[in-house]
């Protein structure tokens, strides 16, 4: 015959039974809190990516467009500056073969040749110039930028408060994009900014190199810039973007603009 359960034992049975399922429940609430916890983290994880590749993706097309202008400028100013004047040294040329003018046609004709050959040589020094600054390669980063300061300030359309120091901490290559953004952020405050002072402020400490650009130029609305970027801003930022740095800018209409930029230096080669 069976022995029946106490009330006691009838209590302590209840109890047990009920600890292990609240046991279970609270492991189950577990389970399912790391599961959609998971489910979010990895919702968020390919957002962001996705937010990466977008960007990526942009800084791809704002430099693609950036190098598109750059030829299209340069082959500009060769047409422009060389092709045309080679045309007329040509033309003069056959004019002196062909034996038509007299002595003093054929001085006249003989000066203008010398005249468009030096012009076209300060022609091409000057694209030459533009393309890559002797100054930058044999002299260094700081020359570079104090003679491109130089070359706007002579302009009388802009003074510039320059503060510089540089101790020659980056690769060739790196350089070459700092001075293409001071270069970049000289132009945007004589062209959209029509700015008459800027002021401009190289640090180069152990670990990091930091610019700060402002200007009192006409300055822009920072939200609709950053829907509708020009090319001389996704050309900066995409230099920066190479230099794996970062940009951040503080602006309003009428106010003038300032642009921040730090990179972590890495070893010259």
């Amino acid at each position: 015959m069976e022995k029946e359960l106490l009330p006691e034992d009838a209590q302590i049975v209840v109890i047990v039974l009920i600890a292990i399922m609240v046991l279970l429940l609270m492991a189950v609430a577990l389970v399912l809190f790391f599961f959609f916890s998971r489910k979010k983290i990895i919702k968020s994880e390919l957002e962001k990516a996705n937010l990466e590749i977008s960007y990526q993706k942009d800084l791809l097309h704002a430099t693609i467009e950036t190098q598109e202008a750059e030829r299209k400028r340069i082959a500009q100013d060769l047409h422009d500056a060389i092709s045309s004047k080679l045309n007329v040294v040509s033309l003069s040329a056959n004019v002196l073969i062909e034996g038509t003018l007299d002595a003093q046609e054929q001085e006249q004709t003989l000066q203008h040749i010398l005249s468009v050959t030096t012009n076209t040589l300060q022609s091409s020094r000057r694209l030459a110039h533009n393309l890559l600054p002797p100054i930058l390669e044999n002299f260094g980063l700081q020359a570079a930028i104090e003679e491109l300061c130089d070359e706007f300030t002579c302009s009388k359309k802009i003074k510039i408060d320059q503060q510089i120091n540089y101790t020659d901490s980056l690769s060739k290559a790196n350089e070459l994009h700092v001075f293409r953004i001071i270069q970049e952020f000289l132009n945007n405050s004589i062209r959209h900014g029509k700015a008459e002072n800027v002021i401009l402020k190289i640090n180069d400490s152990n670990t990091q190199l930091n610019i700060v650009y402002s200007d009192n130029g006409n300055g822009f609305d920072t939200q609709s810039i950053a829907v509708n970027k020009g090319i001389g801003l996704k050309n900066i930022e995409s230099r920066v973007e190479i230099l794996d740095g970062e940009l951040s800018y503080q602006s309003e209409v009428g106010k003038g603009a300032t642009f921040k930029i730090s990179t972590n230096k890495q070893p010259r080669p």
